[in-house]
């Protein structure tokens, strides 16, 4: 994925940004912000192929996803997810179990459409800097009770070509397992699920699983889309 160049200002992390803004107060705060924490993701993908970056989404907007799990939880109205794709779905608990569901701006819910808009903003700012031609996206809940787990796969299945980059964005608080652990050649890398980050990485490519939670462990969790 080539990158465009650009002339824009580089932070060694978020607390350094934060130091920056506040001293000069009459920027646009949220616009400068976004596209800090979007360029950390895409440039750390493009480094070493496993984009990622805290505070992708803000403490308080993860907490109402959070909470949006909870209140599907105890309706029963997360569904245990399968593998494969929307013809073919095999529900093998052996090899996932964890449960869904699936976010749709339908719904109606603030907080969904709070994460789309946001979605949609980095989907252009991926697409305006990096030729990405990501023309849409697919996200749903995901919770691992505890002792749940997803063994090692790829995202993209071979009846399916469209799924271009997975995303996930961790919800959780407290942390006890549940690492995503990605595979690269020889070596591997794990991940914990700390509430607010954002891991990227391209679905054709890289075999990833979760490895065995001990706390409920929630993020949103997705794909972006090219056109087939």
């Amino acid at each position: 994925m080539p990158r465009k160049s650009q002339k824009r200002r580089s932070f060694r992390d978020y607390s350094q940004y934060l130091r920056y803004t506040n001293s000069y107060p009459n920027l646009n705060v949220p616009y400068i912000n976004l596209n800090i924490i979007f360029d950390e993701l895409i440039d750390s993908y493009l480094a070493t192929n496993v984009g990622m970056v805290e505070n992708f989404l803000s403490k308080a907007l993860s907490a109402h996803l959070a909470d949006n799990i909870s209140a599907l939880y105890a309706d029963d109205l997360l569904l245990s997810a399968g593998t494969g794709n929307n013809l073919l779905v095999n529900h093998n608990k052996l090899i996932r179990s964890d449960k869904i569901y699936w976010l749709d701006r339908l719904h109606n819910n603030l907080y969904e459409n709070d994460f789309f808009d946001l979605m949609d903003r980095f989907v252009k700012h991926l697409n305006s800097t990096c030729y990405a031609g990501i023309t849409g996206y697919e996200f749903h809940y995901t919770l691992y009770e505890k002792g749940s787990f997803y063994k090692r796969h790829l995202d993209n299945f071979k009846q399916n070509g469209t799924r271009v980059f997975s995303m996930i964005m961790y919800l959780n608080n407290k942390v006890d397992g549940g690492e995503l652990r990605i595979y690269q050649e020889n070596s591997s890398q794990d991940i914990a699920p700390n509430a607010g980050k954002s891991v990227f990485f391209k679905s054709n490519e890289l075999e990833h699983e979760v490895l065995v939670t001990h706390l409920p462990r929630m993020s949103v969790t997705g794909w972006l889309k090219v056109a087939r």
